[in-house]
């Protein structure tokens, strides 16, 4: 009602051929309460009457790539599948698992085994290219992941460094290129999706509501795709529509504004609003204007106050009344009324979260009576209230009862707690829930109900849930910053809204993470634990940038204050770049000690000989994790050192199975084989050159890694001239000291397995000595 012509303007267009059809954007804005959520159902409504396939997207993504997997998911089931896109995005987000969880160990030059340990002091260039590489990851705390603002093809080429570190681990050239420039390789995979789906019909048409949030996220991407061929080409018959309160961005949209068709949306006129209440049969002329009184014309309270059909002013009530008494005022039964009030506490309600806040036990059966409020927004399964009606009932329910208003918010933030137990108890001991979307989306309802029930309590938790937020990611931090500031305006604290507006504050500068911590250590709100993981992040980033010096300095308070394996372990980093070594050996032993478990730890152990040690080490890291390819190359690798030849092969044919393209250890078990006098070795040693051979091509696919493990694969094959050519490329590639002396190291040693070519294996050797043995530091650090 009182949206024909924006309804109109949008049904002419779906008349239109589409290589015709002048108009393909659409832009709802106005205020909150005007209607723009209700236009948007009803012209998607008329978009499927008109064979179109359809797809909404709102606030419940987090960027464009959430957007895409939306968009996906509900194209699918119209006859539409973009299986190519689906599968990419599956291995996309399990590529950038793996990197994520290796990003500090890549960093801190930790990399894997048989590609280099020890990293030098990197130069500014590849300094800058791993931050922004980093920045692309979302790993970089201060930044996070880009969406459009951080150019891809800048992040590729800038990141040398990163990218030769991070393909040890993932090893194909393709999956760097995905984690590091997601955008740049999904994009035109979904493209290429949406013009198979919209082949098959009239029209495909994208609505993107709640705006007013999305818009900061998708707004760059949304318009290289629609305006651009930077992914591709978009098809022609693609509409869409944009629905928030503000106005398009100009700097983003600027160029392109007299393409979009603009439906400002007002408050209704006296006539709309009249005509309205007249479908409802609310005709009587006092009570139209109260009702027009009480509602100001917003068309969301219009609608609810009308859907009560009130006969009598009496039954409208005094206007200065509040209006939640309006909204409620005509549902006989308590017990609805009741969860009606009691359903607006949550951000959002699902049919547990339902359960959990209504206490009669024949209400709590009526969630689908709660889905047909029309200040209720839902979409699959789950929803949330319209603002203006949610505050109002918030106010109402803080106001009259401040008792209960804490007990219903303390059961709340007890309910979300159990949630994540539940997936606590899935996790094992060493993953960290942090890594969870789920588990994090839990926490941050417990972390908004705590601060709603008793304000004065929970305000030392979530702040000290700021500094674990922003260690994850930005996003997650300013997650956590959001819903600070909601818990302040809806509980009305004003200490709380302090706090959020002053991280607002810090999140709009040019360093935004390290100003919230700034923030955070000035106010002197942390305790020992929380300021020690500001000092730890503090140190990491100081290292990241190269100012060693002042990392030691920033680890070493964090460890007066809360001496984590993780502070010990970032210092003796910090050290060794700043060629400190005797300090970094004695970091290095002491978070040995503190965390016997860690795989790395045995790397190092066996790197500097202790090979008991290490064979220990890797055989507690193998009962924790049996399926890590990391620890059984690794034991088995040592189990090789210390002539335990059957072991050594038990574990590296383990190691394979479960990751088969790893050509290091199919190279370790080539010489497990050649000691073991079986001729399987040659086969062995054919298929690590192979996977070595494909991640050692030319330009940004050279892997220094790889061409090292071929110079040893030739070496056990006594292949001399090949040896001798591939370590010329290995030389040309610049490897660190780091490189250049573990090639070294493993390459003398092989003199033990073939007595016969020590002589050149020596001589090979000896052009891995560049650099003068006392700058090379402690093989362990």
């Amino acid at each position: 009602m009182g949206r024909r012509q924006e309804q109109a303007a949008f049904q002419e267009a779906l008349r239109q051929p589409p290589d015709e059809a002048a108009n393909f954007l659409f832009h709802i804005h106005g205020p909150a309460g005007v209607g723009k959520s209700t236009l948007v159902r009803q012209l998607e409504s008329a978009a499927r009457e008109a064979s179109a396939v359809t797809a909404y997207v709102d606030e419940s993504v987090a960027d464009a790539i959430e957007a895409m997997e939306a968009i996906s998911a509900q194209v699918s089931p119209q006859g539409g599948e973009l299986r190519a896109f689906d599968k990419l995005l599956s291995t996309y987000r399990q590529r950038r698992h793996e990197a994520s969880t290796s990003a500090g160990e890549m960093l801190s030059g930790s990399a894997e085994p048989g590609q280099g340990n020890e990293q030098p002091a990197p130069s500014p260039s590849s300094m800058i290219g791993s931050q922004l590489a980093l920045v692309g990851l979302g790993m970089i705390p201060g930044v996070g992941a880009f969406t459009g603002a951080v150019d891809p093809n800048q992040v590729a080429a800038g990141a040398d460094r990163f990218k030769a570190l991070l393909s040890n681990r993932l090893r194909s050239p393709e999956d760097v290129q995905l984690v590091l420039s997601p955008l740049q390789v999904l994009t035109p995979v979904f493209l290429k999706g949406l013009t198979e789906a919209a082949a098959r019909r009239p029209w495909l048409v994208l609505f993107f509501d709640t705006y007013e949030r999305t818009g900061p996220l998708l707004d760059a991407w949304l318009r290289d795709i629609l305006v651009t061929e930077r992914y591709g080409q978009m098809p022609a018959n693609v509409l869409v529509v944009l629905a928030g309160q503000p106005q398009l961005d100009a700097q983003c949209w600027g160029d392109w504004l007299d393409l979009v068709t603009d439906l400002p949306l007002e408050v209704f006129t006296d006539t709309e609003a009249r005509q309205l209440l007249a479908t409802k049969e609310i005709t009587d002329d006092k009570v139209v204007e109260a009702i027009l009184e009480l509602s100001g014309r917003l068309p969301v309270l219009v609608s609810t106050l009308a859907d009560a059909h009130p006969s009598s002013v009496t039954e409208v009530g005094d206007p200065s009344d509040t209006a939640v008494e309006r909204f409620l005022k005509w549902e006989t039964n308590p017990a609805r009324r009741a969860a009606a009030l009691a359903c607006a506490l949550p951000q959002e309600v699902d049919e547990d979260v339902y359960r959990t806040v209504v206490a009669d036990e024949q209400a709590r059966e009526e969630f689908s009576w709660l889905r047909t409020r029309p200040f209720f927004i839902h979409r699959a399964g789950r929803g949330h209230y319209h603002d203006v009606v949610r505050s109002a009932m918030l106010r109402l329910q803080r106001q009259q009862s401040p008792q209960r208003w804490k007990e219903q918010h303390s059961a709340l933030a007890e309910a979300f707690r159990q949630r994540c137990r539940e997936l606590e108890g899935a996790l094992s001991s060493t993953d960290d829930p942090w890594q969870d979307e789920r588990w994090r989306g839990h926490k941050l309802q417990e972390t908004y109900h705590r601060l709603c029930a008793d304000h004065h309590a929970a305000l030392p938790a979530a702040l000290r849930e700021l500094v674990d937020a922003y260690d994850h990611d930005i996003t997650t931090l300013r997650r956590w910053a959001q819903t600070l500031s909601r818990a302040g305006q809806d509980a009305d604290a004003p200490l709380v809204r302090k706090w959020g507006q002053d991280i607002a504050t810090a999140l709009d500068g040019p360093r935004p993470g390290a100003a919230v911590l700034a923030l955070l250590l000035a106010r002197g709100t942390l305790d020992a634990a929380g300021q020690s993981l500001v000092h730890t992040i503090r140190g990491w980033e100081s290292r990241r940038d190269g100012d060693y010096e002042q990392s030691a300095t920033e680890y070493t308070r964090a460890i007066e204050l809360d001496p984590t394996p993780r502070a010990i372990r970032g210092r003796g980093e910090a050290y060794r770049r700043a060629r400190r070594y005797e300090e970094a050996l004695a970091d290095l032993d002491r978070a040995i000690e503190l965390e016997p478990t860690v795989p790395w730890v045995g790397y190092a152990l066996r790197l500097s000989g202790r090979h008991h040690e290490a064979l220990a080490h890797f055989g507690r890291a193998v009962e924790l994790a049996p399926a890590s390819p990391f620890s059984l190359t690794n034991r088995g690798v040592t189990h090789r050192l210390l002539g335990h030849i059957d072991e050594a092969l038990a574990d590296l044919t383990r190691a394979i199975e479960i990751d088969p393209e790893d050509g290091w250890t199919h190279y370790e078990r080539a010489v497990a084989l050649f000691l073991s006098r079986d001729r399987a070795y040659e086969d062995e040693c054919r298929r690590s050159m192979d996977l070595c051979s494909s991640d050692a091509g030319e330009g940004d696919r050279h892997r220094i890694a790889a061409l090292g493990n071929l110079v040893l694969v030739h070496c056990l094959l006594s292949a001399w001239t090949e040896a001798e050519e591939h370590l010329t490329a290995f030389l040309h590639a610049h490897p660190n000291p780091g490189q250049l002396r573990e090639l070294r190291t493993v390459m003398l040693t092989l003199r033990t397995v073939v007595p016969a070519s020590e002589e050149t294996l020596s001589t090979l050797a000896e052009r891995l000595r560049p650099v003068p043995e006392h700058d090379q530091g402690p093989v362990t650090c």
